[in-house]
């Protein structure tokens, strides 16, 4: 477990997968999401074993209280991990609460946490992500923590009736050190 001062990140188990399928299948939470479909359990499970337990080049975690860690807050982690290249694609949500990206600052030092993990310890050099342009809660957790837009894929998304650009934007590990010192 990799513990915070508000969260800790623990490895997914096979148990902690009915809340995941319920916080991937809320509407609100889906849009925000690649994953377009509403999702049952064997799909949650055939991802567990195909993804969680076999695929080497991704690492998810469950984002639980530092001081009841059987709550649990949300999912992170690392996923299409290039060990030469050295990135990884950021994947986070907080499904506590009807969070999303809350303001109590669970997402936020999950992803200090997760981030500490790839850059220190798994060496990575780059984490990215894509976000739609109507998700501002990420938007604004991620430009705070220094994340800068690499690209704009124009019209990449289709939700309610209108086209929306994605943000492709990314950390590097020198900008998270900046983050860091303050």
């Amino acid at each position: 477990m990799i513990s915070g001062k508000k969260v800790a990140l623990r490895a997914v188990q096979k148990e902690d997968l009915p809340f995941l399928m319920e916080w991937r299948n809320r509407p609100e939470y889906r849009q925000y999401f690649r994953e377009y479909r509403e999702l049952n359990l064997q799909n949650q499970e055939q991802w567990f074993d195909r993804t969680v337990v076999n695929d080497r080049n991704t690492i998810m975690f469950i984002i639980v209280k530092s001081d009841r860690p059987e709550e649990r807050l949300g999912c992170c982690g690392l996923c299409y991990i290039n060990w030469v290249q050295r990135f990884a694609d950021l994947s986070l949500y907080i499904g506590w609460n009807n969070a999303y990206i809350d303001k109590e600052g669970y997402a936020q030092e999950a992803c200090e946490l997760l981030f500490d993990y790839g850059f220190g310890e798994l060496g990575l050099h780059k984490i990215w992500t894509e976000i739609y342009e109507f998700d501002a809660p990420k938007y604004e957790l991620y430009t705070n923590m220094g994340f800068e837009q690499d690209g704009l894929l124009r019209e990449n998304y289709y939700h309610e009736g209108k086209w929306w650009n994605s943000r492709i934007m990314s950390l590097l590990e020198g900008d998270y050190q900046r983050y860091k010192r303050g």
